[in-house]
């Protein structure tokens, strides 16, 4: 099995012109890693099992499980009003520390600031947060939101005295062996690390100059590490973590908090990972992203199984890091994860889709040819004109389709970012008003 893992990692890298892979896998109680190729076009090292990437999104779930220890400490409670442990923090409703784990708080997704890399960057940020626009009430849905997370951080910065990182590294990370897992630049910049790439209109691939965003981003998608750490990481939360977290708590984040509808994040959410079936077999895990590189991980309990992706190409790094997950689960589980299958283009119904909708960051546009639909989201001329550091690109339109029922479901079916499913909303006349993409919200604009 492990010739086999090795043959199709090196494939799928070739396949998908990813420049740098890791993946793990434990199985029968046992790890096996597949690396290939190199961390940097322009400065090649060999990628291998301690080599560091940006894990994005992930570092959700070491946010999640500081916050855990705190309630195990009895020094947090979920469900106290995040105002009680940030009383300088204004906001416009009564948001708790659950509602910030479970992506329920309807802040929206975030903001883009650069708050510096000192040890005040993330209250910095959260200063700021009051700012964001409230999408919904707190609890009445889910929408993906980078700021709570920053802000359940800064709770454990107020509660412990301590910054984020520190009680991150020590309280989960030393206490597993992971060595190879860091947020600070001067840390990584000394261990053989990955750089992002993203491919241009031409094909070709660049560096991503924007290696990383700032440290008042780090909560919610900070940390730089290993595949052979993640596996560790996903044992942990398999039943393994009795060192960081104990067995009642490690399952009480794996219990749902919330359902998702038609989304590919998961069939609901616990806290600090999206839970999912596939092929009637529950899931926990977790996706991130960074400018250039992707990372995935998903594990099984049931059959004590994990796999971990990272790639350090965009957009394709996406693609990658699927393909190999659903390799994984059928190879070692015989677990099949199916895409479903869209309806046929109906002209009345699309022209019903078409317009543009937004976010506080993002301008999404849905169009037709005719024959089909399709979508394009850019990040606002706007924010990147104030930005004062490179953002990632753009993606060429991506073609999707609706789902059978009356739900408002939708799928991709073009491009990297196929199989990712989302959903309309419609106010009560029937209208439409809004669009989910990746879990976040997008309104529609007024013509």
């Amino acid at each position: 099995m492990n010739e086999a893992l090795s043959e199709l990692v090196e494939a799928t890298a070739i396949e998908y012109g990813i420049p740098g892979v890791a993946v793990g896998v434990w199985a029968n109680g046992q790890e096996r890693f597949a690396c290939h190729g190199v961390t940097s076009t322009e400065h090649p090292l060999p990628v291998d099992r301690d080599t560091l990437f940006l894990l994005g999104s992930i570092t959700k779930t070491y946010t999640a499980t500081a916050v855990m220890q705190l309630v195990a400490d009895g020094r947090v409670e979920l469900d106290a009003a995040v105002r009680h442990y940030l009383p300088e923090l204004e906001l416009a409703a009564e948001i708790t520390v659950l509602h910030l784990l479970a992506h329920t708080s309807g802040l929206d997704w975030g903001l883009i600031v650069d708050t510096g890399e000192g040890d005040d960057a993330l209250a910095r940020y959260v200063a700021q947060v009051a700012e964001l626009p409230v999408l919904a009430p707190p609890g009445a849905r889910a929408s993906y939101s980078q700021a709570g997370y920053n802000v359940a951080g800064r709770i454990v910065e107020k509660v412990t005295g301590l910054t984020y990182e520190r009680v991150v590294l020590s309280r989960s990370c030393e206490p597993l062996g992971m060595a190879h897992t860091f947020f600070a630049r001067d840390d990584i910049m000394t261990r053989r690390f990955a750089v992002g790439h993203n491919r241009g209109d031409d094909g070709t691939l660049s560096i991503a100059r924007l290696w990383r965003r700032s440290r008042g981003d780090n909560p919610g998608g900070g940390m730089a590490s290993s595949v052979a750490d993640q596996l560790r990481w996903a044992r942990c939360h398999l039943g393994e973590g009795g060192a960081v977290l104990s067995s009642e708590l490690l399952q009480r984040m794996k219990e749902p908090t919330v359902a998702l509808r038609g989304s590919n994040l998961g069939d609901a959410i616990g806290i600090g990972w999206f839970l999912r079936d596939v092929d009637g077999v529950r899931t926990f895990g977790h996706a991130g992203s960074a400018n250039g590189q992707f990372a995935e991980l998903l594990a099984v309990p049931d059959r004590k199984f994990a796999v971990v992706a990272l790639a350090n190409a965009g957009p394709n790094g996406i693609p990658f890091n699927r393909a190999v997950v659903r390799w994984a689960l059928h190879a070692y589980l015989g677990l099949t994860e199916r895409d479903p299958q869209p309806l046929a283009f109906a002209e009345a119904r699309a022209r019903e889709l078409v317009g543009s909708y937004h976010n506080d960051v993002m301008t999404l546009v849905i169009g037709t040819t005719g024959t089909g639909l399709w979508l394009e989201v850019r990040i606002k001329p706007e924010i990147r004109a104030a930005a004062d550091k490179e953002l990632p690109p753009d993606h060429a339109p991506f073609d999707f389709g609706l789902l059978p029922g009356d739900t408002g479901e939708y799928i991709i079916t073009s491009g990297a970012f196929a199989g990712q499913r989302g959903f309309f909303t419609r106010d009560p006349s029937g209208a439409i008003i809004g669009i989910d993409l990746a879990g976040r919200l997008f309104h529609r604009t007024p013509p």
